[in-house]
């Protein structure tokens, strides 16, 4: 499913995080950067060049002393410095993709760019100035999980810095960007987060696809302030969106470039069909809510029991079956109803159980 670049062997599995930075096309770099403590293990950041005066970043990476060095020392290994940065184009606002380029923005007058959808979510950061989780800690109540959702309150989120939580220079809609002779189309992209976008290369063929494709995980569905009314329905739309498209590259922010969107999209489009066939079988013909189906179920490609995941992962978990349970009362497979707790629980409808 991957292409050779330049250095073939950063393409395995796993080796992808290495530092340094590496040439997918001519003037288009991958450079890896760190996320300590964290499974993903590195962000990925592309580095344009020749599209503006200076260097157009995808997606800035985390704020944190490391980051800044590794990328410094990537960029100075293709023959450029930070201060050449001049526009960073982000995908969301999570942290490990939005907190650099606000910094760097400090430091270098670049302009930082980001999807409309995440505005709200930034204004819920400002009001609320907490790193937890909220949104999904509010899903986790819903779900019948209110003692995961205390463990998981009670864990540290790191302070709050509202320096890298500043807006944008620039709210970005469904439109090209020009710089220079070159053009990238942004396409919002919503369900990862409401404001999720992704950044298409028409001319050479990519597709920078931030957190929304990744090559060899699903991403977390909804993950952060307000949740949104049907975001897994928002993902797959958007996932089938994509291959209304011509095909291209895909340059994820974790994991390794890939020569094919449709490919991954279609493999992603099947997991989720799967997921929803397995969480409607584990209804069968009770009901339930969300924190007792996602215990019935098997978790990453390992299948490993809900009671082996730690509180963060639970918390994910429980999260994405309350999204699959959500598509398929959607879709008339099941029913929701809401109790006196405040928590949802479901029932297969008889056409589910009828097959």
């Amino acid at each position: 499913m991957t292409t050779p670049t330049t250095r073939t062997s950063r393409f395995d599995r796993g080796r992808w995080a290495e530092a340094g930075a590496e040439t997918v096309r001519p003037g288009v770099h991958r450079i890896p950067l760190p996320l300590p403590d964290d499974g993903l293990r590195a962000v990925n950041v592309y580095a344009l060049e020749g599209l503006a005066d200076g260097l157009v970043l995808i997606d800035g990476g985390w704020s944190i002393p490391e980051s800044r060095t590794a990328l410094e020392e990537a960029l100075a290994g293709i023959g450029h410095d930070l201060g050449e940065i001049s526009h960073i184009l982000v995908t969301h606002i999570h942290r490990d993709h939005y907190t650099q380029a606000v910094t760097l923005r400090r430091l270098l007058g670049s302009r930082v760019y980001l999807g409309s959808g995440e505005r709200r979510g930034l204004e819920l950061l400002g009001s609320l100035r907490t790193t937890q989780p909220a949104g999904s800690l509010e899903t986790l109540t819903r779900a019948g999980a209110g003692e995961l959702a205390e463990r998981v309150a009670a864990m540290d989120h790191g302070d709050f810095d509202p320096r890298v939580w500043e807006a944008p220079d620039r709210w970005l809609e469904a439109e090209e960007l020009r710089f220079g002779d070159a053009r990238l189309q942004v396409i919002p992209t919503p369900g990862h987060t409401r404001g999720h976008v992704v950044y298409l290369d028409r001319a050479r063929g990519l597709l920078f696809s931030g957190d929304h494709v990744l090559p060899h995980i699903t991403p977390s569905i909804g993950f952060e302030l307000g949740p949104a009314e049907l975001p897994l329905g928002d993902y797959l739309d958007s996932l089938r969106m994509l291959t209304t498209l011509t095909d291209a590259r895909l340059l994820p922010a974790h994991g390794p470039v890939s020569d094919s969107v449709h490919s991954r999209v279609g493999e992603l489009l099947a997991h989720h069909d799967d997921r929803l066939a397995q969480t409607r079988a584990v209804l069968a013909d009770r009901t339930l809510d969300a924190h007792d189906v996602a215990g019935e179920l098997g978790w990453t490609r390992r299948k490993v029991p809900f009671t082996d995941l730690d509180a963060f992962n639970q918390m994910l978990a429980v999260n994405e079956t309350a999204a699959h349970l959500d598509v398929l009362a959607a879709r008339g497979h099941a029913r929701r109803t809401r109790s006196a707790d405040g928590v949802d629980r479901y029932t297969a409808s008889p056409r589910t159980a009828a097959g």
